[in-house]
């Protein structure tokens, strides 16, 4: 679809704040602020569920420690198994968990823009783009199954966007 419409089939955002963008897998009346709709979401965990960060951002040790302290702060206060992954290279492992196994796993894909991007040799799109198009294909995958995914778009600036999500995720939850 990008090679024809040089764009990627993306349903618009449920929200837009902060810089933030929140995408939801159902369709969900107007949203209402990030704290609200993270609180909504995390609300639907039951005993036996796990949570899983599946980030398509670039790894760093700053990244790391950010993605760590989210995902402490849902297993220590939801009391509930937290995974940590970055895409697209968890599709080939933990990937096929969450599409194949159980309804069990509340699943936060985390999205942002490239701060440097390439052209793939010989195609008309970017390896940002060829990176997106993995990750809405994960995201649209989860939700097919109904699965209960929502995606958090950071933007540009991935430090101050995790930051920012940290602080939403700490006052959604109990």
């Amino acid at each position: 679809e990008f090679k024809e419409n040089n764009r990627l089939p993306e349903k618009p955002a449920i929200l837009t704040a902060d810089g933030l963008q929140l995408f939801a897998s159902t369709p969900a009346k107007a949203a209402t602020s990030l704290e609200a709709e993270l609180a909504g979401f995390l609300r639907q965990a039951r005993p036996g569920d796990y949570v899983a960060l599946m980030a398509y951002i670039d790894r760093s040790d700053e990244h790391d420690a950010q993605l760590q302290a989210i995902r402490l702060r849902l297993r220590d206060n939801l009391r509930l198994a937290t995974t940590l992954g970055y895409g697209p290279r968890f599709l080939h492992s933990t990937g096929q968990l969450h599409k194949g196994g159980p309804n069990t796993g509340l699943f936060i894909q985390i999205t942002a823009d490239d701060t440097e991007d390439l052209a793939v040799p010989g195609e008309p799109y970017t390896f940002g783009v060829l990176k997106a198009a993995q990750a809405l294909g994960d995201f649209l995958s989860l939700s097919k199954r109904n699965r209960r995914a929502i995606r958090v778009h950071l933007g540009k600036d991935v430090t101050a966007g995790l930051r920012r999500l940290e602080l939403a995720v700490e006052a959604a939850l109990p």
